[in-house]
């Protein structure tokens, strides 16, 4: 299924994000909110992850769910202290419910070729994710 396209823009305000100018690399989204316990245990994960992958072949991003924050500026907060990966805002939540998110963080795959591969709610390991990951970088090979 080709994956839902969004622009959507970078939380430090440096522009913006346009998914369908990504085509080649795998993506990997993972949607997140400040408050969040198993946020806060996930993205430390994902940051060492993002920091150690080829980001020739692979585009690592977050996006904070306002629509699911308690403020704007929580989510900002959040983004400073621990992520240097690109962080984007949704639009309230309209990509989060684009992707059918029920919870988070939900990750995302997204092939090469734009479909929208695997999804992986809040009770997927991060080994799992990993494992995917490793899987589809196999397959663009």
């Amino acid at each position: 299924m080709k994956a839902p396209q969004f622009t959507l823009p970078f939380m430090d305000g440096t522009g913006y994000f346009d998914l369908s100018k990504e085509r080649g690399k795998l993506i990997v989204i993972t949607f997140w909110v400040s408050w969040c316990p198993d946020c806060a245990q996930d993205l430390p994960k994902k940051e060492a992850l993002f920091q150690s992958m080829d980001q020739d072949k692979v585009n690592m991003i977050t996006i904070n769910v306002p629509g699911r924050e308690r403020s704007v500026r929580d989510g900002e907060k959040f983004a400073q202290k621990f992520l240097t990966q690109p962080t984007l805002r949704d639009n309230n939540r309209d990509v989060y419910d684009l992707y059918q998110c029920k919870g988070v963080p939900t990750t995302v795959l997204i092939d090469q070729k734009g479909d929208w591969v695997e999804s992986f709610d809040d009770k997927a390991s991060f080994f799992s994710i990993v494992e995917a990951v490793g899987k589809w970088m196999e397959n663009s090979g």
